[in-house]
């Protein structure tokens, strides 16, 4: 039992791990909270193996858990095999459980507010409107984009605004009579990712 208990902990905690450095970023924009947002993005390069790490606990929790057991030890466990932390449903259960956490990156957009592009007072492809490409460093999935873009969206003069995880971009056209390149570098910054480049592009 303490054996499958270890292997159930160890295979929620790496799920857990797994998937952090996209649950963080959807956690800072409904707590208001910008800078925390990349905090666990180092533990991107490690996802796969916390994957393969959640794989092999669970699987080796539930193969202990089927295989017959010993007569003797049925009988003498037979009354601790009724609590619901040491049945098939609670492992099921912590199973459906981190499979979710695993899978959050690819349905993480679902849980982000539907961020409304304010309505500038200039059309892009006009004289006033500037479109600038940020190259942005940290992002990982879909959240960190959708975190971007809503940090963004919110300084006036912003027409809009689109974020790539996949690009590692983030692609701006605005009013610059209302607002400055630098003041949208800054509102990037502050969500937790880095600028390290901006190229104004041509009109």
């Amino acid at each position: 039992m303490k054996r499958e208990n270890s292997l159930v902990g160890a295979g929620l905690l790496a799920a857990l791990a797994a998937s952090l450095c996209c649950i963080t970023p959807l956690l800072a924009v409904l707590a208001g909270i910008g800078g925390m947002s990349s905090a666990f993005s180092w533990m991107e390069p490690a996802r796969p193996y916390l994957i393969g790490l959640t794989v092999v606990a669970l699987g080796l929790a539930w193969y202990f858990r089927l295989k017959p057991a010993d007569r003797v030890a049925c009988e003498c466990t037979a009354e601790k095999k009724s609590r619901f932390l040491h049945s098939k449903a609670f492992l099921a259960a912590v199973t459906v459980v981190a499979a979710l956490m695993l899978a959050f990156p690819h349905y993480a957009h679902v849980f982000y507010p539907k961020t409304a592009q304010p309505a500038g007072t200039v059309a892009p492809g006009t004289r006033r409107a500037q479109t600038v490409e940020f190259t942005v460093e940290g992002m990982t999935c879909t959240g960190c984009a959708r975190h971007i873009e809503r940090a963004i969206s919110g300084l006036p003069g912003v027409i809009q605004a689109t974020a790539s995880f996949e690009k590692g971009n983030a692609i701006v056209i605005f009013d610059e009579t209302q607002v400055h390149l630098e003041a949208i570098q800054t509102a990037i910054n502050t969500t937790g990712y880095s600028v390290v480049r901006a190229e104004v592009k041509k009109k």
